[in-house]
């Protein structure tokens, strides 16, 4: 593996991403599954350390979602998403009610919120807090981390 160079620059970048206000939405407008990447390029998928700063950088941006859309007038729905296999296609997720199709709120039966957390993410998610939930299907596996508190449940 290439030496990653610039690591501090990176990381910081990628905590600056966490503030809503660099995401270029508003909140009082709709959302179809709209959702915002932090790990496009799939650094994450280099190391374990790598991955798991990723994922507290997404927990952080979708807290600060959460509390944003505590002030919204609609019904919403929020969570993290977390490839098992490629770190690029993290993101944390918004929808609501909107005029594309009629596919809110989004519910997939396949979800297994029973599930048990890898022993590398536990210290990442407070299952005090959050639901944790896997999908396997045709697309990959998937952890789907949400709210307990907040916004309608998948």
């Amino acid at each position: 593996m290439k030496k990653f160079r610039g690591k501090k620059r990176y990381f910081r970048k990628l905590w600056r991403q966490t503030e809503v206000d660099t995401c270029d939405i508003r909140l009082d407008e709709w959302f179809d599954f709209w959702h915002r990447h932090l790990d496009f390029y799939g650094i994450g998928n280099n190391s374990l350390k790598f991955r798991k700063e990723h994922i507290k950088a997404h927990m952080a941006l979708y807290n600060n979602f959460l509390k944003e859309l505590a002030t919204c007038n609609q019904p919403y729905q929020s969570w993290v998403l977390i490839n098992i296999n490629d770190a690029g296609q993290d993101a944390v997720y918004i929808h609501t009610p909107n005029p594309n199709d009629d596919n809110y709120p989004y519910k997939n039966q396949d979800i297994d919120w029973g599930c048990s957390i890898p022993k590398s993410f536990k210290e990442l998610i407070d299952i005090n807090c959050y639901n944790v939930g896997f999908l396997n299907d045709e697309y990959g596996k998937f952890y789907y981390i949400q709210s307990k508190f907040h916004g309608t449940p998948l």
